[in-house]
């Protein structure tokens, strides 16, 4: 074999051994390609996507109408483009439970730009890795101290009664309105030990001002509610500092042990808490418990008021409560409260049909591949929670209110893929006992001492 045929020859191997390679190659691609599940859905119209249709259908009696029509015709997950970015939608409970345990490698918090505007890039709500895991445990553990228990039952019983007090027989009572005055005070002195007075009364003021600029168009120019909104905040970061600093001057979170929220922080050693985040991080917590609480007492009276049945029963019992304590001589504690299993049976199925939070949206930090679908890189996933709660798989007549189907289950927020009223993972509302506590109180004050 002369050199030139063994060159040849050599040249025709490498050439075989290369296209079987590329064949492998392209059919290992080819392969990994078709077991993924292709996402269905619309991107809708050119920058605004499908985001009109989404915002309008939350103002009907359907609210759920944009996600039923859209699972009909691509299944529980399926891809959109809301508040200007691509969405891949899940009412999937397994996806959805994912997606929320996920670490900030992965999935991170993502928000309309005019909500990350009003929070600003220090916000608990936004932070990611270990300063978050830092403060979501500092507040986490102070809210389940005996000594934050003891006080907001103390606070949110006195408030109650003396909202009840000032009730006339001649007027009507909207008790979503009475109840976000009530749930407003209880929560700013958890946070930083404000008590009712001009302080109080000047906060709550400001608040209404800056919440009403979540949801509204990302302008920042005068005489926009976004600009308001911002100024709004910055009155109340401005008395928050004036609070906290005079906390440093009297050094009483040391001495005396912390009292709020506020204290907490003030007394973290990591030193990455520096004053300017504390205090901006003291009005974001004021959202999530804003309306979350009014909404489900609000809500959980709606429905008692349509099922006599369950109404009478959560009288007996809290009725049964009441004579106890009296006869023991002493006030309802917190535990009292909760271990109520009727009123929490209430509370819960209020939670599911109601569905204070609709769901929560995070970004994806790289390609993500999930039972089979592949969510790309920087695309948003809505973890849509009233999808899964309103599920006739996961509830028998998931439209009807019925306190009976939590007998004997684990109403464990954590525990429950097809239950998560509060989100889940890393990013569990810390002030979810909390939220059951206040609507315990109000429930039992009401049923017990009005028609």
């Amino acid at each position: 074999m002369d050199f030139t045929t063994t060159i040849v020859f050599i040249s025709a191997a490498v050439l075989f051994l290369f296209t079987v390679l590329f064949i492998n190659r392209r059919h290992s691609l080819e392969s990994r390609v078709n077991t993924k599940k292709i996402l269905l859905g619309s991107m809708g119209w050119p920058f605004i996507g499908e985001t009109l249709d989404f915002i309008a259908c939350g103002y009907t009696d359907r609210p759920q109408s944009f996600m039923d029509k859209r699972r009909q015709l691509y299944g529980k997950v399926f891809k959109t483009h809301l508040f200007g970015s691509p969405t891949i939608v899940s009412t999937d409970a397994e996806v959805s439970r994912i997606v929320l345990q996920s670490d900030a490698n992965s999935f991170v918090p993502s928000y309309p730009k005019s909500l990350t505007e009003l929070m600003g890039e220090c916000s608990i709500l936004r932070i990611n890795g270990s300063l978050h895991r830092r403060i979501h445990g500092l507040i986490g553990s102070f809210f389940k101290s005996p000594y934050l228990k003891a006080q907001v039952t103390c606070d949110m019983r006195k408030l109650v009664m003396q909202s009840m007090a000032a009730w006339e027989e001649d007027r009507p009572i909207y008790i979503q309105d009475e109840t976000k005055h009530i749930a407003f005070q209880v929560l700013a002195k958890a946070l930083i030990g404000l008590d009712p007075g001009e302080d109080m009364e000047f906060l709550r003021i400001h608040f209404q001002d800056f919440i009403a600029g979540l949801m509204s168009l990302p302008v920042n120019l005068p005489g926009t509610q976004l600009h308001r909104s911002l100024q709004a905040k910055k009155k109340m970061v401005k008395l928050v500092r004036k609070i906290i600093a005079n906390k440093r001057t009297c050094n009483v979170t040391i001495s005396q042990g912390p009292k709020d929220v506020a204290d907490v922080l003030l007394n973290d050693k990591s030193e990455k808490l520096s004053d300017d985040l504390i205090s901006d991080n003291m009005i974001d917590l004021m959202i999530p418990g804003e309306d979350s609480v009014p909404l489900l007492i609000t809500l959980a009276i709606k429905y008692l008021s349509d099922c006599p049945k369950a109404l009478l029963q959560l009288k007996e019992e809290n009725l049964e409560m009441k004579r106890r304590k009296k006869d023991l001589g002493g006030l309802m504690c917190w535990d009292d409260y909760l271990s109520l299993p009727f009123t929490q049976n209430v509370i819960t199925e209020t939670l599911r049909l109601g569905n204070i939070i609709m769901g929560v949206i995070r970004k994806a930090m790289k390609d993500v591949e999930i039972k089979g679908y592949l969510i790309p890189k920087g695309w948003c996933v809505l973890t849509h929670f009233r999808s899964v709660h309103l599920d006739a798989n996961h509830h028998e007549s998931p439209h009807h209110f019925n306190p009976w189907r939590w007998q004997n289950r684990n109403m464990c927020n954590g525990s429950n893929t097809c239950f998560t009223p509060f989100g889940g993972g890393l990013r569990l509302c810390p002030g979810l006992d909390l939220a059951r506590l206040e609507a315990s109180i109000f429930l039992h004050h009401f049923v017990t001492e009005f028609r």
